[in-house]
């Protein structure tokens, strides 16, 4: 099934919508204070994204674009993704939000590092993106996966 993907506003709507996933998500994966920093700083390239069943915001991640000079992931170093708190409201899970938000990322043509949740390595499997060789200095305790546009996580 397609899904409309579109980057969220930032403004007090999508605030109230993110409030909804507070009450289902983890600590980690809360973006209040990412959007009120954003509202604030009146940042209007929104980083958010989602998708909508209706009038409600059921699925959302950020996606932010790194430059090759912070790059310690892929090799040559290059421009990437970082792909931060994809989450899905319960009810709509297992219905292809997720896999959506993930394919319009890799749209963008560029490398992809993630963060996984705690129980989401199947997830992140089938969307072909591998562990990347863990650096004790560089994760800090993370544990990265990462995909190439052309096939082969660095």
């Amino acid at each position: 099934m397609e899904y409309k993907i579109e980057r969220l506003l930032v403004n007090y709507k999508t605030l109230e919508e993110f409030k909804k996933f507070k009450e289902y998500g983890l600590q980690e994966l809360s973006m209040l204070g990412d959007l009120e920093d954003n509202i604030i700083e009146n940042n209007s390239q929104s980083p958010f994204y989602g998708i909508y069943f209706g009038d409600k915001l059921v699925a959302r991640m950020s996606l932010y674009e790194r430059k090759a000079k912070f790059d310690r992931y892929f090799e040559p170093k290059q421009d990437y993704l970082e792909l931060w708190k994809l989450e899905v409201l319960p009810e709509y899970q297992k219905k292809g939000y997720g896999n959506a938000l993930v394919e319009y990322a890799k749209s963008f043509g560029l490398p992809i590092k993630t963060s996984p949740r705690v129980k989401s390595e199947n997830f992140w499997n089938k969307m072909n993106f591998k562990h990347a060789e863990y650096d004790m200095e560089r994760d800090l305790g993370e544990n990265p996966l990462l995909w190439h546009p052309n096939g082969a996580a660095e």
